[in-house]
């Protein structure tokens, strides 16, 4: 099992003002982190942060989303096309710094509904632009691990079952889904039986708490997910996702209305310290 920190809790941008903090988490314990990659930045820029990262010792992922102009599952081609674009861009980059997955909701745009379920050609052309975006990954090295979100961020992907699904019918090696505790607290009538329908898709794991705080110290069902995560042989990375009011633009987003822990690093060394006790009483 790895460790990882999503870097979403500091920054929505990389630079080397976050490289204080990655060494604070190595220092503490993590095995990597976790990259906000929003658009394709400075391939040269990227290689140089992936060389230090390297000497560091840290593994890495990275998370991206796409927007209404770049929506996968348009009606427009010319909208789908863009979206692919987008994410064959942030591959480049991802492989210029060294990422070995590529994780969230990029199956569709974050935050736009049509106010209806998802209709059959909604979920063709996600599928078809989602094999296009597996097709580069492939080509660069990079995994993709889908992310199902819950109804109130999305409407393509809800249910870890959908998001296995989908990712099978992409039926490409590159492509696989990412399972997160926060979403399916929300959306999954079953804990285990999630976790089992999308085993052999399993690509990541976001460790997150119901109230997008310390890992741990909420109401999640942490026993069901861990002895579930234990009993499918999962055994890739483990990655905190939590979020603050740092970044206010983030904090909109994830509707964070009040501080919910001590510091930045509390969080990070409290959610590092959990996950490696319910691996240690497991996985040995």
């Amino acid at each position: 099992m790895k460790y990882c920190m999503n870097l979403l809790l500091w920054t929505g941008s990389l630079s080397e003002d976050d490289l204080p903090t990655i060494q604070q988490l190595k220092e503490m314990g993590y095995d990597g982190v976790e990259l906000p990659m929003f658009d394709a930045g400075d391939a040269g820029e990227y290689a140089k942060l992936g060389k230090q990262l390297d000497d560091l010792e840290l593994g890495r992922t990275a998370v991206t989303i796409l927007s209404a102009e770049t929506n996968p599952i348009s009606p427009e081609a010319a909208v789908r096309e863009k979206g692919i674009e987008a994410v064959n861009a942030v591959l480049d980059s991802c492989a210029a710094v060294g990422v070995e997955t590529l994780v969230g909701p990029f199956h569709s745009a974050l935050g736009e509904f049509s106010g209806n379920f998802p209709t059959a050609d909604e979920w063709k052309w996600g599928v078809e632009s989602m094999r296009k975006m597996s097709e580069h990954a492939g080509s660069v090295g990079v995994k993709l691990a889908v992310e199902p979100l819950n109804r109130f961020e999305t409407y393509l992907l809800n249910t870890q079952a959908d998001a296995a699904k989908f990712a099978r019918e992409v039926d490409h090696p590159n492509c696989g889904m990412l399972y997160d505790t926060f979403h399916a607290n929300i959306e999954e009538k079953c804990i285990a039986g999630a976790i089992e329908a999308c085993a052999d898709k399993i690509y990541h794991v976001h460790i997150s708490e119901n109230d997008r705080s310390t890992p741990g110290q909420g109401a999640v069902d942490w026993k069901t997910n861990f002895d579930t995560l234990h009993k499918v042989g999962y055994d890739g990375w483990l990655a905190v996702e939590a979020f603050g009011s740092r970044l206010p633009e983030i904090a909109a987003a994830t509707k964070i209305w009040r501080r919910m822990f001590e510091t930045e690093m509390q969080l990070a060394k409290d959610g590092l310290d959990f996950m490696k006790a319910e691996v240690a009483k497991r996985w040995g």
